[in-house]
């Protein structure tokens, strides 16, 4: 749902109250953080209408400024959809190393107002700040207070909800932006969600969407309306779910969580690939990308998965439970390595995408990571991390593996 949407579902939210008792869950969203981050060093082309993504035919959408997102454009768009949509934009290729830079200095903020935090994304995340209350003031004085220090430490501009439910305080931070923030009192949390279209609550799809239009739920309030029992026996589980959210009340418990549950990373080809060399180099290339982000969560993944896309659009996946935790992308490599050959084999179709993610994450100081029999004395890891600093000091590009290295062979 498009901010113009948004601003006509509402009433007037001058209306809502300014009691921040008991709301006490932040939903704070970094404004349109790939092309800002990427826009600090660009200063020329603020407020024109700015994309970050892949210009090969195959290239998506990663971030778009609100000035090209006027035109249409939108994240996971494919790139030469949104050149048609928007053809004066410009286009830059991501970054990824300086957005994990400016998302460790955000969260390093977020950190030292509480360590109750819910991180979702590299630039999202719920906050309850419950127990810094009385520390450093009301949530609104907390969120005042924390959207100018990062705008201070990092240049960047954040919009934060304010609620009593992560539900409704992620809904009020999409009407916060960008660059603010918005209070839902408690008393207020229905008046605020009832105006609202259905499909503004996070969970509903358009078959959900479909499902509700049939019955003649449009608005929030409708849902909200109905005897919760129905909902639960038409819907199932998930329209019990939703009809919570449509309450404000959240379907489980906050879990405090600092980071996120896996690590990726993925890439799409200019052209499918047939060649189970080609597939084998860019296994380890994405293999030697998470483990250096895994590494520096100070982590070691306990699983992992392979994502496998072919030019059909077909995407199948593929899991490994790994017999000792790893940090190190040789081991993440041969442990897929197999995976991928059978799917090779088992397929005749070229392959469009393939992705690599490292789950079951748990920290290396208490978990540690068990040498082979066959190790050597100077392991595996002890390179891995020299690599390491030498990106620190001097970029992701400065060096890899000699592997990697070496020509990639030809499609």
């Amino acid at each position: 749902m498009s901010r113009k949407q948004l601003a006509r579902s509402g009433g007037d939210l001058t209306r809502l109250g300014t009691d921040d008792t008991g709301a006490t869950m932040l939903h704070l969203d970094m404004d349109s953080f790939f092309v800002s981050v990427e826009l600090l060093s660009r200063p020329h082309l603020v407020g024109r209408p700015v994309i970050v993504g892949g210009r090969s035919g195959r290239g998506v959408v990663v971030s778009a400024s609100y000035e090209a997102r006027e035109f249409g454009v939108h994240a996971a768009m494919p790139m030469s959809r949104a050149m048609n949509l928007c053809p004066v934009a410009e286009v830059i290729p991501p970054s990824h190393g300086l957005y994990s830079s400016y998302s460790r200095q955000v969260f390093d903020l977020v950190a030292e107002v509480t360590p109750d935090v819910r991180q979702v994304s590299v630039d999202e995340a719920y906050i309850d700040v419950s127990g810094a209350v009385r520390r450093l003031g009301s949530p609104v004085e907390i969120t005042t207070q924390l959207r100018a220090q990062i705008q201070e430490r990092t240049g960047l501009s954040a919009s934060v909800g304010i609620a009593v439910s992560r539900v409704v305080a992620k809904l009020a931070s999409t009407r916060a932006k960008p660059n603010g923030q918005l209070l839902v009192p408690s008393a207020a949390t229905q008046e605020f969600l009832d105006p609202m279209p259905v499909e503004a609550l996070p969970g509903v799809g358009e078959k959900t969407q479909e499902g509700f239009f049939r019955y003649g739920i449009r608005l929030i309030g409708d849902l909200a309306a109905v005897d919760e029992d129905w909902a639960a026996r038409v819907f199932g589980a998930h329209g019990h779910q939703l009809w919570r959210a449509a309450h404000g009340q959240d379907s489980s418990g906050f879990d405090h969580q600092a980071k996120e549950h896996s690590i990726s990373a993925e890439n799409t080809f200019g052209e499918d690939i047939w060649d189970i060399a080609v597939l084998e180099h860019e296994l380890l290339r994405l293999a030697d990308k998470v483990a250096y982000r895994v590494r520096a969560e100070g982590k070691v993944a306990t699983s992992l998965g392979l994502k496998y896309r072919l030019g059909d659009f077909t995407t199948l996946s593929r899991s490994v439970t790994l017999s000792a935790p790893t940090d190190l992308a040789r081991e993440m490599y041969e442990a897929l390595r197999p995976a991928l050959r059978k799917l090779r084999e088992q397929r005749s179709q070229g392959v469009r995408l393939l992705g690599v993610r490292a789950a079951g994450l748990s920290d290396f100081a208490v978990t540690g990571r068990q040498a082979t029999l066959d190790e050597p004395v100077r392991s595996g890891r002890e390179a891995e991390v020299a690599l390491d600093e030498v990106r620190r000091r001097f970029g992701s590009e400065a060096i890899s593996q000699a592997s990697l290295l070496r020509k990639r062979p030809e499609a």
